[in-house]
């Protein structure tokens, strides 16, 4: 079979897996819609969409049900693709934002936010990404520096290792800073990290739409520069990439991503570990199609995770940062056994 023909098909299989993806992502929202402890029916949800809903239907779903869903969406396509990015620059099937190091910055950049402005909540909250995004943008610094070989570059396991001394240092630091706040401010904020999207509302959303929206598409449209990385850094330049110039562009992307799904739905770790690789799996291992699968991926599995943890112990709910990591742990175990 000659390249073209696979490539061909490759595309053809991306395309149906993502009709598919598509079609989970619309009931998986659309239970979440009807979740909670008011619940509402697929037709009540229907009717206040347009309109003819009452006004506790339109309370409940516009001011409560659908920012919270629109958030874990958004967090859920960032943290997947910039999962994905990262194994594609670091060629390393561990790699993930959480197990780096770069959650544990942005969550640093979160408790400095707090300790100056004392709320996460209103017009201020536009400023959150912000903040992670510069303490992300520190923790990567801080792991470039330590894990580049000025004769072998960017070293995979080196990357690792320091990814999880990092993120250590960091959280210790966010540990010590968070014992100076006050006990509710400080309560907020450990529901927040945790991976609790309790209480997000339209600024939230607002605040997280444009780095998604910007950057996703930008790293998609960098998918051909990531594959050549794929070929090892002397092959890649041999077929004109600029190699040092994209790593670092599509490094920023990556946490630039994580930091900000981080500012809005707390540091939930491993969908940026196993939406890559379940997308790989489904289509292969280009990037131009596997990349937006895994962002559709990360947004199916937060969203179930939210509804889940909203679910099942009602009137408790469970974060759906602890949702996540009691599935993703298991699965992070079996892939570093099987890349022995």
């Amino acid at each position: 079979m000659s390249f073209h023909s696979t490539s061909t098909s490759r595309g053809r299989k991306a395309w149906s897996t993502g009709i598919v993806l598509a079609l989970l992502c619309t009931v998986v929202v659309l239970i979440s819609l009807n979740t909670g402890t008011i619940r509402l029916s697929p037709l009540a949800v229907l009717r206040t969409f347009l309109g003819q809903g009452s006004p506790d239907e339109a309370m409940v779903l516009f001011d409560f049900r659908l920012p919270r869903s629109l958030v874990t969406m958004l967090a859920g396509i960032g943290l997947g693709v910039s999962g994905a990015i990262l194994q594609g620059l670091s060629r390393n099937a561990l790699a993930d934002p959480g197990i780096l190091g770069l959650h544990a910055g942005a969550a640093f950049g979160l408790i400095l936010f707090v300790t100056f402005f004392q709320t996460m909540k209103g017009p201020v909250s536009l400023f959150i990404p912000l903040f992670t995004f510069a303490g992300g943008v520190l923790a990567a610094l801080l792991i470039v520096l330590l894990a580049y070989d000025r004769h072998r570059g960017l070293i995979p396991v080196r990357l690792i290792l320091i990814g999880i001394a990092v993120a250590a240092g960091f959280g210790a630091v966010s540990l010590f800073l968070s014992l100076q706040l006050d006990e509710t401010t400080y309560a907020f904020t450990s529901r927040w990290l945790v991976g609790s999207v309790w209480g997000r509302d339209w600024v939230h959303v607002i605040a997280l739409l444009p780095w998604i929206a910007l950057l996703v598409p930008y790293a998609i449209g960098q998918s051909h520069s990531l594959n050549a990385f794929s070929l090892g850094d002397e092959l890649a330049v041999g077929i004109g990439t600029a190699v040092r110039k994209k790593r670092l562009l599509l490094l920023a992307a990556a946490v630039g991503l994580s930091s900000a799904s981080v500012s809005m739905a707390g540091g939930i770790g491993f969908i940026g570990l196993v939406a890559p690789h379940l997308a790989r799996r489904l289509v292969g291992p280009m990037h131009q199609h596997f990349m937006p699968i895994a962002g559709m991926i990360g947004l199916v599995i937060l969203v179930g995770a939210d509804t889940l943890g909203r679910s099942l112990f009602q009137p408790n709910a469970i974060p759906a940062g602890i949702v996540v990591a009691a599935v993703g742990a298991p699965y992070f175990l079996y892939l570093l056994v099987r890349t022995k």
